[in-house]
């Protein structure tokens, strides 16, 4: 069994740092985390364009070196220069790309909490291909994806999960 995980990095970003009790994803741990629990031969991360000098680059690098696949979402001129990434077409679109061409993989696992996703999840549930939806923060996930069944869902916020992928601080 090898699956496929796609991560929603803005989604993943803001339900982490932002949450009642920010904390920072170490991407290495959760990539790991993401091979060994759910068998993810291939984990996408998308992301939208971030022009802030310098801490692009140190992000990307991260990232690729956590053995990520990162995908930019692409923006018109207008939209350069903005945080929001609204990768979640994109990311519709991989998944069902992949679908109709026969790739071979056998499920999906994402990280998102964003209702956008689903429709999606209710057709890969539907043609049992859809592992796991893994909220940033449980408490602001959409309601519409809290109604799948706990079968279909986990929080990476949760203590124990929380606990596997923390980046750690590191002493004084």
């Amino acid at each position: 069994m090898s699956n496929i995980a796609y991560v929603d990095g803005q989604n993943l970003h803001m339900g982490t740092t932002h949450s009642n009790l920010p904390w920072k994803v170490d991407l290495k741990r959760l990539r790991v985390y993401l091979e060994q629990k759910y068998n993810v031969e291939k984990a996408y991360y998308y992301l939208g364009y971030v022009q802030e000098d310098g801490v692009r680059d140190y992000l990307y690098e991260e990232i690729q070196a956590a053995g990520f696949i990162l995908i930019f979402r692409q923006h018109t001129a207008a939209m350069l220069g903005t945080k929001k990434g609204n990768v979640d077409s994109d990311i519709i679109f991989s998944i069902m790309r992949r679908l109709c061409e026969n790739e071979t993989f056998d499920k999906i696992v994402l990280v998102s909490g964003d209702g956008d996703y689903k429709n999606l999840i209710d057709y890969l549930i539907e043609k049992d291909r859809f592992e796991k939806v893994l909220f940033p923060d449980g408490q602001k996930a959409s309601s519409l994806l809290k109604r799948l069944g706990h079968q279909y869902f986990d929080s990476l916020s949760a203590p124990n999960m929380r606990n596997k992928i923390e980046k750690k601080k590191r002493g004084p």
